[in-house]
């Protein structure tokens, strides 16, 4: 054996853990799914016979947790697809900054400044009617493959 030390610096990032593996044919209507690298919600799922020499095949639908756009992908049932681990948190609304990002208050008591206002004009606009009106907001965010955005409003009354 050698006395040499060997040192690895990891420069890449595999994403390993912002998915795992679930067998195609298991995934259901409602579950998430990666389809061409985007963390989606599965809206329709349908499964075709095996062919003469092949495997029952899984054809996904799915729309984009972030972007809403629709995303299709057919799969061999018997393989593995990505499933991203998806996570919703719930964060007070402290403030709104004039370039877009928001502040929010963790459950910790510290404050999260690198979120954007959402993209959704509907959302958006109630988001800044009510912390206009000085309501108390708690904003919903949803966090998947290092993405995270604001997908959901809860109104818990006004500021005392």
């Amino acid at each position: 054996m050698s006395d040499e030390e060997h040192h690895f610096e990891s420069k890449a990032d595999a994403g390993a853990s912002k998915t795992y593996p679930q067998q195609a044919g298991t995934i259901r209507k409602n579950g998430y799914i990666v389809i061409k690298g985007r963390p989606c919600k599965v809206v329709e799922v349908s499964t075709s016979k095996t062919g003469k020499h092949g495997h029952a095949k899984c054809h996904f639908v799915g729309i984009d947790i972030f972007t809403a756009k629709k995303l299709e992908d057919i799969v061999p049932s018997s393989h593995n697809c990505d499933v991203p681990h998806v996570n919703r948190t719930d964060y007070q609304l402290i403030d709104i900054s004039e370039d877009g990002f928001v502040s929010l208050l963790t459950e910790n008591g510290s404050t999260k400044d690198d979120l954007r206002l959402p993209t959704d004009d509907n959302l958006l606009t109630q988001i800044k009617d009510g912390f206009a009106e000085g309501k108390d907001l708690v904003v919903s965010v949803m966090s998947a493959m290092g993405e995270e955005q604001i997908n959901a409003l809860k109104d818990i009354g006004p500021k005392n």
